[in-house]
C-alpha cells in the first residue's frame, strides 16, 4: 500500500512542523513536542533501535534540538529539509565516523527514534571537528 501524494506532504508537516491534518490529526495535546532531536550514529540504528543505538560517543557530543515548525524544517512535495545548517558540538576528544543520522523525541537517553538514514558523505570526527548536517540533508516521504 502506498500513501497519496497530498497525504505524504500532510504527514511530513504534522511530524516536522506540528501542522494539523484536517479531520484526522492535530497537535493539541497536553504537552506536544516543540522540538525534534537530531542525533549522529556510527552505524544504522535500525528500525528496532532507539536514539542511543550506535549513537556518536566522541567527547562533547550532544543531540541538537530543531524546532518542530517552519523555522526548523522546510517541506515541499513530501521532501523534508533542514531550514538551516545544524552544527553539533565540536569534538574535544575521540575519533569516529558518523554514517547515519537520527530524528527522535528526546534530548538524551533512549528516546523514541522516529526515523534514521545514511549520511552522504559520512562525517569523520576527531578533535576539533564540528560535525554539520546541511540544508541539503533531506528526508523523503514516499
Amino acid at each position: 500500500m502506498s500513501l497519496g501524494n497530498t497525504f505524504e506532504n500532510d504527514l511530513a508537516k504534522l511530524i516536522f512542523q506540528a501542522t494539523a491534518i484536517a479531520n484526522i490529526a492535530d497537535n493539541a495535546g497536553t504537552s506536544p513536542l516543540t522540538n525534534l532531536y537530531l542525533s549522529l550514529h556510527t552505524a544504522d540504528p535500525g528500525e528496532a533501535g532507539d536514539q542511543t543505538t550506535s549513537e556518536a560517543a566522541y567527547t562533547s557530543y550532544a543531540r541538537v534540538a530543531v524546532a518542530r515548525s517552519s523555522s526548523g524544517w522546510d517541506i515541499s512535495a513530501a521532501v523534508v529539509t533542514l531550514h538551516a545548517n545544524c552544527d553539533f558540538p565540536a569534538a574535544t576528544g575521540g575519533s569516529e565516523t558518523e554514517t547515519y543520522m537520527g530524528i527522535g523525541t528526546a534530548s538524551s537517553a533512549a528516546g523514541k527514534l522516529l526515523m534514521s538514514g545514511a549520511i552522504s558523505p559520512s562525517i569523520a570526527v576527531s578533535t576539533g571537528t564540528i560535525p554539520r548536517l546541511t540544508t541539503a540533508t533531506s528526508i523523503t516521504f514516499d
